[in-house]
């Protein structure tokens, strides 16, 4: 599977070029909506804070800073898991049609996530700037932090783009199921006790988002231990999920086909 992925790259990489130029061909502010959206939701926070609708404390640095940081790494699992579980649905006729390997889609699929990460880092990296925020050097660790998030929004990328060709009704529930998520997960607000804290013990997005954070913030890591263990279970749950994805794909143009 590794070395077909290796030797399918090409064909991964035209196939997110093709979405990337479908995405924002006909858009009016084309590339501006990676910025603008999650300019929104931190400013409704922001807004929200300073109005005494919510209490959301000190977390450290400016809480644009905190917040837009969350945010980025947040969108790594939310953009991923629904672009990559609509990803088979939207090949269509070419699934159909052209026989190649299905999980270059999927892989191409969180290649747009990833896209909107850089960019939003890019809005970090200039918020930073003006606050004049020097991380420290542990900040050097975000990237390699990031890589549990983008493997544990493979595997339930590789599991819902099955399940999708199957029940369309999948795409629907993503966006439901990752707005819900993001409110009930600490991404805009520190982690604390309260409605959600029971919820987000158990909850592996709370680590996964916070520890890269922490690290550009603090320079250390709170649960290290906790972050391990989740990293481990992402690593599982990639190779778990594609190998059932690479067993089943035999099936998906015949699936596809009857719909």
């Amino acid at each position: 599977m590794i070395r077909g992925a290796c030797s399918q790259r090409e064909l991964t990489w035209r196939l997110f070029m093709r979405d990337f130029r479908a995405r924002y061909s006909q858009a009016f502010l084309g590339f501006l909506w990676a910025f603008i959206l999650p300019l929104v939701v931190v400013g409704t926070f922001l807004f929200l804070n300073r109005s005494g609708v919510l209490t959301i404390g000190d977390v450290g640095v400016p809480y644009a800073v905190y917040a837009i940081l969350g945010i980025s790494v947040w969108q790594i699992f939310a953009a991923g898991l629904v672009r990559c579980g609509n990803a088979i649905v939207a090949g269509g006729s070419m699934v159909v049609k052209i026989n190649f390997p299905k999980d270059t889609l999927v892989f191409a699929a969180m290649g747009q996530a990833l896209v909107d990460f850089i960019v939003r880092m890019l809005m970090v990296g200039v918020l930073m700037a003006v606050y004049g925020l020097v991380p420290k050097w542990e900040a050097l660790l975000f990237l390699p932090a990031i890589l549990p998030m983008i493997l544990f929004s493979l595997g339930l990328g590789f599991i819902f783009s099955l399940a999708n060709v199957v029940f369309r009704d999948i795409s629907h529930m993503l966006t439901i199921l990752t707005t819900f998520l993001m409110f009930a997960t600490p991404v805009l607000y520190p982690s604390r006790g309260g409605l959600f804290a029971a919820f987000n013990r158990y909850n592996p997005l709370d680590v996964l988002v916070n520890a890269p954070r922490e690290l550009v913030v603090s320079g250390t890591i709170q649960h290290p231990v906790r972050f391990a263990v989740v990293s481990l279970m992402a690593v599982l749950l990639f190779l778990l999920t594609w190998r059932i994805f690479h067993l089943a794909e035999v099936r998906m143009a015949e699936r596809m086909g009857t719909r």
